[in-house]
Order: structure tokens, then C-alpha cells, then sequence
């Protein structure tokens, strides 16, 4: 029988100090498994981190992950959140946008909620927050007009309750 491979998200509170990242990066990099996405920021504690790494993989391959980053020090808790999370992604875009275009990009700026940012004579910066898919969805529909640049986030994600 062959093993899924699917998406996992992972949370990881980590000791808010200098060299965290390089080793969780590091213990990803050493064991060969690919990091999707990578997203850190502060929590509500300055002192702790929230890491959120999406990682590709069977359940074998979630299990060493789990099992690796619990042995580092300056790892507090590890949970997968795949499940019963909120998950979200923040794109900013910058897309050509002359007289001719102006009005359609807007028709889809308003569709999918986003924000147009800023603005000049030929461009919009636009941002969006949402799951991948949606994200997706809208750089697709965007891709005609021109994208000129995109940053994206990557995931972050929560439990419920």
C-alpha cells in the first residue's frame, strides 16, 4: 500500500533568541525533509516565538519531524494543527495597472475582499490575506495584467477554541 503524502502544519513555540531559526532551519536542512513555508513572529510573550511550518510528507515523515524539533532546547511546545486550525496567508502584489485595466482590477480587488494599498500612474500594490487557495485564485486572475512583483507570508495558522 502506498503512503499519502500530504501537508502538514506545524506550530512551534520557541525561546525568542538569537540562533533559533538557523537551527530549526538546520535540523529541516540536515534530515532532508523540505520546508514548505516557514512563517515567525512574537507572540503575546516577547520572550517566545510562534514558528508555523508547513512540510510535505506521510505520517512517517511528520513523525521524525515532531520527534526532531522536540529534542532541541529552545523548542517549549510542538503541535500539528492541520487539522481544527484557522489557517491564513498574506500576499502583497504589485500589478501593472494603466487607465485601461484600472476599473477590471478593482472588479477584482472588491471580489476577493483585498486592499489596494498604494497606487501611482501605472501600478497598485494590493493585499490579500486568505487560505492558499484563494490566494492562488487571485494571483491567476491577476497574471494577465502584469504581475510585476509578489511577496507572500506563508502560512499561519492557530487552533480552535
Amino acid at each position: 500500500m502506498e503512503k499519502k503524502e500530504m501537508k502538514h502544519t506545524i506550530s512551534v513555540l520557541v525561546e525568542n533568541h538569537f540562533g533559533v531559526l538557523a537551527r530549526i532551519a538546520g535540523l529541516f536542512s540536515a534530515r532532508g525533509f523540505n520546508i514548505e513555508s516557514l512563517a515567525v513572529g512574537e507572540t503575546e510573550d516577547k520572550n517566545i516565538s510562534r514558528m508555523t511550518i508547513l512540510v510535505s510528507g506521510d505520517e512517517t515523515i511528520l513523525e521524525q519531524v515532531m520527534k526532531q524539533l522536540n529534542k532541541l532546547i529552545d523548542v517549549i511546545k510542538v503541535l500539528e494543527i492541520s487539522k481544527n486550525s484557522v489557517k491564513r496567508d498574506l500576499i502583497l502584489i504589485k500589478v501593472n495597472s494603466n487607465k485601461e485595466f484600472r476599473s477590471e482590477i478593482m472588479q477584482i480587488v472588491d471580489i476577493f475582499r483585498a486592499k489596494i494599498i498604494d497606487i501611482t500612474k501605472d501600478t497598485m500594490i494590493i493585499e490579500l490575506t486568505g487560505v492558499e487557495d484563494k490566494i492562488t485564485a487571485f494571483i491567476n486572475l491577476l497574471t494577465p495584467f502584469g504581475i510585476k512583483e509578489l511577496a507572500r507570508t506563508g502560512e499561519i495558522a492557530l487552533l480552535r477554541g
